[in-house]
C-alpha cells in the first residue's frame, strides 16, 4: 500500500504540473501521452474505474454503464481521448449520454471536446464553466501560464451551485460541491447502490495540492474529507483523483493528517516563529513517509498552510497603551 501512495503523490502533482506546462515541455518531463495505455478495473456494481497502465494518462476515470448507457466522470488528457473512447467502447456499446467534471483541469476534462461533439452532455459546477470558457492564469511550483479558454464543445452544459442527482443505471447517483480545496469548482460524486464515491482531486493520497489560482484553499481539502467520511462505510470504494482505488481508513487517515499539520503549523506560528523557523520545526515529520513521497515536500506544504492561516488579531487600542 506504501508504495501505491507513493505513486499516488507523485502521479497528482504531475497532473496540475502537466496542466501549466506547454504540451511540448510537458512531455518532455512528464513522457508523452499518446504511448501511454489503459487499464480498466471493475470498482463495484456497474461501476469501473479507467486509468493510465504505463504512464501519466490524467485523472482516474469513473464509468457507470447499464441499459440506460454509459455515465463517465472526468475524462482524462486531451491527447488519450480516442484511447478512451475506445475503452468505453469495450465495456458497453451504448452511448456516452453523461460527462461529469469534478473540476476544472485538464487532465480531468481533456476529454470533453471529443465526447461533447460525439453527443454526451457535460456536467459540472458552475465555476468549472466559467473557468474553461475563459483563459486562466494559472502558478504552479515556479510555473506560471495562461491556459487558454476551451472550445465550445468541452464546455459544461449542465451546471449546478450545490448538488445534482442522477438515476442512471438503476442506481442514485449524487454530485455534490464541496468546500474550495483543489479548485473553487470542486465536486464529489457518489454512487448510492453501488456504494462507490469518486473524490477527484479533493482525496490524492499524497500531500495536498492547492491551487490557490483556481481558488483553492487548505481549509477545504479538510472540509470535503469530513464530508466524504460523513458519506461512506467500511464497505465503501474511494476512487481518489489519482491512484489505487482505496477505503474509508484511508481517507481517515488523510483527514487526520492535514488536521494535524494545520494546528502544528497554527501553534508554531502563535509562537511568532518565522516560516524558516517553522520549516525547521518540522511539523510534517510524522506524516512525511507515508504522505511526502511525491512532488509535494514538507516544506511546500507547511507554506502552503503557513500561507493560509488566518491574521494573528490585531491588539487593542487599550492595550497598546499600557
Amino acid at each position: 500500500m506504501k508504495n501505491a501512495i507513493v505513486r499516488l503523490a507523485l502521479i497528482s502533482s504531475l497532473a496540475l504540473l502537466w496542466t501549466v506546462l506547454s504540451p511540448a515541455r510537458a512531455r518532455a518531463q512528464m513522457g508523452d501521452p499518446t504511448k501511454v495505455t489503459l487499464k480498466t478495473t471493475p470498482v463495484a456494481g456497474s461501476v469501473s474505474m479507467i486509468e493510465g497502465a504505463n504512464g501519466f494518462a490524467g485523472g482516474n476515470v469513473g464509468v457507470s454503464v447499464g441499459d440506460d448507457g454509459v455515465l463517465v466522470i472526468d475524462d482524462e488528457l486531451q491527447p488519450l481521448a480516442t484511447k478512451l473512447r475506445t475503452a468505453l467502447a469495450d465495456l458497453s456499446k451504448k452511448p456516452v449520454r453523461f460527462v461529469l467534471n469534478t473540476h476544472v483541469h485538464a487532465d480531468h476534462t481533456g476529454g470533453n471536446a471529443a465526447l461533447g461533439a460525439a453527443g454526451a452532455v457535460i456536467v459540472a459546477h458552475y465555476n468549472v464553466r466559467k473557468r474553461l470558457s475563459a483563459d486562466q492564469f494559472m502558478e504552479f511550483m515556479g510555473q506560471k501560464k495562461t491556459i487558454p479558454a476551451s472550445p465550445a464543445a468541452a464546455l459544461p452544459v449542465v451546471t449546478f451551485n450545490d448538488d445534482l442527482t442522477f438515476f442512471f443505471n438503476s442506481d442514485e447517483i449524487q454530485i455534490l460541491h464541496v468546500a474550495p480545496a483543489h479548485t473553487d469548482g470542486d465536486s464529489i460524486v457518489l454512487f448510492k447502490k453501488a456504494n462507490v464515491l469518486h473524490m477527484g482531486d479533493t482525496f490524492l493520497g499524497g500531500y495536498p495540492i492547492v491551487d490557490v489560482s483556481s481558488g483553492g484553499r487548505y481549509e477545504g481539502y479538510i472540509a470535503a474529507a469530513e464530508r466524504a467520511l460523513g458519506l461512506v462505510d467500511d464497505a465503501t470504494k474511494i476512487i481518489p483523483g489519482h491512484g489505487p482505488v482505496m477505503a474509508k481508513a484511508d481517507l481517515a487517515a488523510w483527514r487526520d493528517m492535514l488536521v494535524k499539520i494545520r494546528d502544528n503549523v497554527a501553534a508554531l506560528a502563535a509562537q511568532k516563529k518565522t516560516l524558516d523557523e517553522i520549516k525547521a520545526a518540522k511539523p510534517t515529520a510524522a506524516f512525511d513517509a507515508r504522505w511526502g513521497q511525491g512532488m509535494i515536500k514538507a516544506d511546500m506544504v507547511v507554506e502552503t498552510v503557513y500561507k493560509a492561516l488566518p491574521p494573528a488579531p490585531a491588539k487593542s487600542a487599550a492595550k497598546r497603551k499600557r
